[in-house]
């Protein structure tokens, strides 16, 4: 017989109630099989009906996985094996393979959480615009989306796409241009999230270069992979940019260019599934990664569009400026005080000029919006009326 495992009416006072009793008396669950299994639910029945009742008989391990993997893949896709390419070297993972262990490894990082709290297009967005973060989770079924279809390795597509933006500063492409004097050669967000913003956590040479070169402008990435996110990027920041400028009341579908309306509609839907559609035939019959260019057409058409209409109007470029001079006065503030730096109080380094402007740089580009105006005006007694004109409210 199933029993619960936890006791009912262990809290009693005047606020417990019958939703308490019940939610309390699953802390441990029930009793599946005797006092060897626990389960979720009282009348839970779900097996998976191993052959010869042997776990060793499917293809569970990692390694037999990575076997059954390589048979589905393209010729031309990266396998993962053991425990990756990695700076240090690690022994590899019992049932995920490489490139799994790196998108668990991204999604549970603190650089991919605060994504949730940074532009993507617009500071401090509304309820349904989009972050950061919801911007690479959109990039990563893009990307997956294509890699399936095309026998392309879904795990480290999704990996390069969740991370591919978690060098990106506070207030959107501002950050670069703020952050740019004070790293030799620029600030770009692609290399400092493979660079720095992600080093921690020992990922993949393949996902690594993925991020660090998903940018069009940056060179070709080493895998087949990373040349899809570097498309999943536009496809679906070029159609969700412009459903959020169209909620914002910005513009309006009809004033798309007629090329995008007639090859690829005007709705998100329509749009990303003729992109992603395109790139698949494109794939599938040629070998190249790229997409035909009756599409290519359209999608340079929409993204020339949006920069004119939307990232590029004056409200745009008014808070850019506002961005820029507060981030700069943040690392000016933390450069002239690197015993404020939290990685400097914890490991109480005594670092060159150099290493300070590298932490406070490495700092300000981890803050969320949020975090960054806040601590403009705690620190630097920055006029509220003067912050990004989204963050006031």
């Amino acid at each position: 017989m199933i029993r619960p495992w936890g006791k009912l009416g262990d809290v009693s006072d005047e606020r417990e109630t019958e939703r308490n009793r019940l939610w309390a008396a699953t802390m441990a669950g029930y009793d599946g099989d005797g006092d060897a299994v626990r389960v979720a639910h009282a009348d839970s029945r779900a097996k998976i009906g191993i052959p010869g009742g042997r776990v060793e008989s499917l293809a569970t391990t990692r390694a037999a996985r990575e076997e059954v993997l390589d048979s589905l893949l393209a010729p031309g896709a990266t396998r993962a094996e053991g425990s990756g390419q990695r700076a240090v070297e690690e022994e590899p993972d019992e049932y995920r393979t490489a490139f799994e262990r790196d998108r668990d490894r991204i999604l549970h990082s603190s650089s991919f959480r605060r994504l949730a709290g940074k532009t993507q297009v617009f500071v401090f967005p509304d309820d349904h615009q989009r972050t950061r973060l919801t911007h690479a989770l959109e990039v990563a079924q893009v990307a997956t989306g294509v890699a399936r279809a095309t026998g392309l390795n879904v795990a480290l597509c999704e990996a390069i796409a969740i991370g591919h933006d978690c060098g990106h500063g506070p207030g959107g492409h501002a950050s670069e241009d703020a952050l740019d004097p004070y790293v030799p050669g620029g600030f770009d967000h692609a290399p400092w999230g493979a660079n720095v913003s992600l080093v921690s956590l020992n990922l993949c040479s393949e996902t690594l270069d993925g991020i660090r070169n998903h940018s069009w402008s940056r060179p070709a990435p080493m895998t087949p992979e990373g040349e899809v996110v570097s498309w999943a990027d536009r496809i679906a920041y070029v159609c969700h940019d412009f459903e959020d400028a169209v909620s914002a009341g910005l513009v309006s579908p009809d004033q798309l260019p007629a090329i995008v309306r007639e090859r690829c509609g005007d709705t998100r839907g329509r749009q990303l599934g003729s992109f992603i559609n395109a790139m698949i035939r494109t794939i599938l019959t040629t070998g190249v990664i790229g997409m035909d260019a009756h599409h290519a057409e359209a999608l340079a058409a929409f993204r020339t569009f949006n920069y004119n209409t939307i990232y590029l109007r004056q409200d745009s470029r008014d808070q850019a400026t506002a961005v820029i001079s507060l981030l700069r006065g943040l690392v000016e503030f933390y450069a002239a005080a690197p015993e404020t730096l939290p990685s400097v109080m914890e490991r109480g380094d005594v670092l060159s000029d150099a290493e300070t402007l590298h932490e406070a740089v490495a700092y300000v580009a981890g803050m969320t919006d949020r975090f960054a105006c806040n601590s403009a005006v705690t620190l630097l007694n920055w006029p509220v009326d003067q912050l990004p004109r989204a963050i006031i409210n």
